[in-house]
């Protein structure tokens, strides 16, 4: 859940993974419930990621723990997840679920998932778990719905990568997921670019800021799910799927 400065059009360091405000806040929140509860070998990825040019992009811990918490009260067995980069929302969701779970993620860099993801994956023994796919997520999702056995039988889908894809997967995601069941969408906030002006806001975040304003104002009036909007990392938004 990496998050840009509103300012800069630069990502925030990696160990900022938040919209407040308040650097010491949050590293109060990280230090008095996160850490103490984060895996040992979610401790071990989140560190390696530091070795990644791009390591600010991964799942902020506070996130991955929110998450990991709607699974499990949900009961959660099959899941979703668009977008894997260096592993650790995958190995988070993972972690979290009983030992005959499915989890379908999805993710262009085969390379980056191998390299960082899989070895720790590997290590805390959930590799049975995870059915990792090396696609475009479109295709392979319009590839799922042709199998009528698919629609409504995952009961969470994650979604990290590609915001300009976000309706598109939300139109497929309301198919796979069954009723009840949750999705997730990160970086719905944008660094707060989205409640700043277009002309105080840099090259670099313009195009992403509209394509998830778009998303926001669509899910906010969208009548088959229930929604909230959580400042989690860059800002998360929870939709629940209705009948």
């Amino acid at each position: 859940m990496g998050e840009l400065t509103p300012k800069t059009g630069y990502m925030l360091e990696v160990d900022h993974k938040t919209l407040l405000k308040s650097d010491d806040l949050y590293q109060y929140i990280l230090k008095t419930s996160v850490y103490p509860r984060e895996a040992e070998v979610l401790k071990e990825l989140r560190n390696a990621n530091l070795a990644h040019p791009k390591g600010y992009m991964s799942t902020a811990p506070d996130g991955g723990q929110f998450f990991s918490l709607l699974l499990k009260l949900i009961n959660a067995r099959k899941t979703l997840e668009i977008g894997v980069f260096t592993g650790y929302s995958l190995l988070t969701t993972a972690l979290s679920l009983p030992h005959d779970a499915h989890i379908t993620a999805i993710d262009v860099d085969k390379d980056v998932y191998q390299e960082y993801a899989l070895p720790f994956i590997q290590k805390a023994g959930v590799e049975h778990k995870i059915n990792f796919i090396h696609s475009p997520a479109l295709p392979f999702l319009d590839n799922l719905l042709e199998d009528p056995k698919e629609e409504g039988s995952f009961d969470f889908a994650f979604v990290d990568a590609d915001k300009a894809n976000y309706i598109n997967y939300h139109e497929r995601l309301l198919k796979l997921v069954r009723v009840g069941g949750l999705i997730l969408y990160d970086n719905t906030l944008w660094g707060g670019t989205v409640a700043e002006d277009e002309a105080s806001v840099t090259e670099y975040m313009r195009p992403n800021r509209q394509h998830l304003m778009k998303l926001n104002q669509f899910l906010a009036v969208d009548p088959r799910i229930e929604i909230s909007q959580v400042p989690v990392g860059d800002g998360v938004t929870l939709c629940r799927r209705l009948p």
